[in-house]
């Protein structure tokens, strides 16, 4: 168990937290959630001690090992895959390099014998034998390939070493375990597994997430992060926000009936209290209306932005035609012989391991890359508008937010652009904002508003959540839900691609392709992808055995 006491923090005048109270207990799952800035990777880190609170303390039940994700993707650089995994255990990695130390000495004396005879006995204990294989389990569920389980950290790619270091935080069943936007820069089938994970791990787990479809399917409780207090909820997401608004509601009707009451109470005050003969009644009634008090409603500090994509015109029966697509990066065929067509109703999203192919794509469909084969035609009465996974190059420059998204509307009014901004919770003196000192969120809230100005009627979204807050990743979901045009998107989220394709393409790893229209679950469930997961277990097993 791991609980915080009278937790209160300040910086400078600003307490994020005041007299915090919360336990954490075994077997349970608490989904940390509020609103961006609300202090949910702060609070954290006073859980695992990297951060002081002014005032309080953490207790951990003795003898409990507390875990937690790593966010220096460059701090194990030198180490190899395996050993920056098992290094999770801190005591168990030291005693594995202290044994191995004993043993490689020309001169072993009896002192070193006796001395690797009680590590030994503590290896086993803390089963020791079992640690590369659980190790391995690990990386091979989150999609590190064996051959590379030898490879220094550093020869990885920045989403490979994410897995690892998740891999690391997971291992040796620790009795506490942090985890701060696991599904980050994971692909579905990684989240998928993390899933099933962390359904049967039967420790203490704390997670905090954006991935509403994450927080449902693993917690059983919401810690709700509010106005420095945290309420706990028993429950996954959606029930902590059916149960919160539940609560507001009735807070709401309840001030209603006292406030009928008061109003009742103080008419009968003011007719009566100058008549000698209803004074007592009078005066009990004042007594009564003193007793009653309005519970307090604070509004939440959740803020919701409005997305809406209203294309200009109607799309036609001719959309989007691609026939026999290739290109061939640094060597590697990342798309080959990509052939297919979208009809008016379609929102196809391309999912699975390949993120490469999906951008590459991407590009070329939107005009930035050009393929090595095979053309793509769109309709003449199709427009685009393409998110880019990359928007750097978008805000390398000293326009103000209104002047930037000025340059892409019709209509070059300033009041008229401001109205796309103030919907994406840019309000009054944000729109001078330079957009090159954006927050990664702040510069997506951006692009979705260049989205709506456009009037575009197809939308090419390549992850459009990546740093955004919950809010906002719901504002965007309704939108794409309410688009009536025609939507090709890669998204991590799951409820985004379940809620909004009718068509899913799966972009294999050797640049092929699997298009089916279904919803995602169904996808996921079909015996196309049995068969296909069948094939690459195989195959990975015939590595293995080699």
């Amino acid at each position: 168990m791991i609980s915080a006491n009278n937790i209160t923090l300040r910086l400078g005048k600003k307490a994020l937290f005041e007299d915090v109270n919360i336990k954490f207990t075994q077997g349970n799952c608490y989904g940390l959630i509020g609103a961006n800035g609300a202090g949910k990777s702060t609070f954290l880190r006073i859980l695992t001690g990297e951060l002081e609170p002014t005032k309080g303390e953490v207790a951990i039940t003795p003898g409990e090992r507390l875990s937690f994700l790593k966010q220096n993707h460059f701090a194990y650089d030198e180490f190899p895959v395996l050993d920056t995994v098992i290094m999770g255990n801190a005591r168990l990695y030291e005693i594995m390099k202290e044994k191995d130390a004993i043993y490689m000495k020309e001169d072993f004396s009896e002192e070193d014998g006796i001395r690797a005879s009680e590590l030994e006995a503590e290896f086993a204990d803390m089963n020791g034998w079992e640690a590369e294989s659980d190790a391995a389990t690990l990386l091979n569920g989150l999609g590190i390939e064996t051959e590379l389980h030898y490879t220094p950290m550093k020869d990885l790619l920045g989403s490979q070493k994410v897995k690892v270091l998740l891999a690391q935080a997971l291992f040796g069943n620790p009795d506490i375990l942090l985890l701060d936007e696991p599904t980050n820069h994971l692909d579905l089938d990684a989240i998928a597994w993390l899933e099933e994970f962390l359904i049967n791990f039967n420790n203490t787990v704390i997670v905090v997430s954006h991935d509403r479809y994450f927080l449902n399917k693993v917690c059983t409780h919401t810690a709700d992060i509010d106005y420095g207090k945290i309420q706990l909820y028993a429950g996954n997401y959606d029930f902590w926000y059916e149960s919160s608004q539940l609560l507001i509601r009735q807070m709401k009707e309840a001030n209603k009936k006292k406030e009928e009451k008061i109003k009742e109470l103080q008419e009968f005050i003011s007719r009566f209290s100058a008549n000698a003969s209803k004074s007592k009644q009078a005066t009990s009634r004042k007594r009564a209306l003193e007793k009653i008090q309005l519970d307090e409603i604070k509004p939440s500090s959740r803020k919701y932005p409005y997305i809406d994509f209203r294309p200009n015109r109607e799309i036609g029966n001719e959309v989007l035609t691609v026939e026999g697509i290739s290109k061939t990066i640094d060597g590697m065929k990342v798309l080959d012989n990509i052939s297919f067509i979208l009809g008016h109703d379609d929102k196809v999203a391309f999912v699975g391991g390949n993120e490469f192919a999906k951008t590459t794509l991407f590009q070329i469909l939107s005009g930035e890359m050009e393929p090595d084969e095979g053309t793509y035609k769109w309709g003449v009465t199709t427009s685009q508008a393409y998110f880019p996974k990359d928007n750097s190059a978008e805000f390398d420059n000293d326009d103000t937010i209104v002047d930037w998204l000025t340059q892409y509307s019709e209509i070059k009014d300033a009041t008229y652009v401001r109205g796309f901004l103030g919907r994406m919770l840019f309000a009054g003196e944000d729109g001078v904002k330079k957009v090159k000192i954006l927050s990664g969120g702040e510069k997506v809230r951006c692009m979705l508003s260049k989205l709506m100005i456009s009037g575009a009627n197809i939308l090419i979204l390549d992850e459009p959540t990546d740093h955004l807050d919950m809010e906002s990743i719901t504002a965007l979901n309704n939108g794409m839900m309410k688009f009536p045009g025609v939507l090709l998107f890669s998204s991590r989220d799951h409820q985004i691609v379940q809620t909004t394709a009718n068509r899913i393409i799966e972009l294999l790893p050797d640049g092929t392709m699997i298009d089916k229209i279904t919803t995602y679950d169904e996808y996921l469930e079909s015996d196309a992808m049995a068969r296909k997961r069948t094939v690459y277990t195989a195959k990975k097993a015939e590595g293995d055995d080699n």
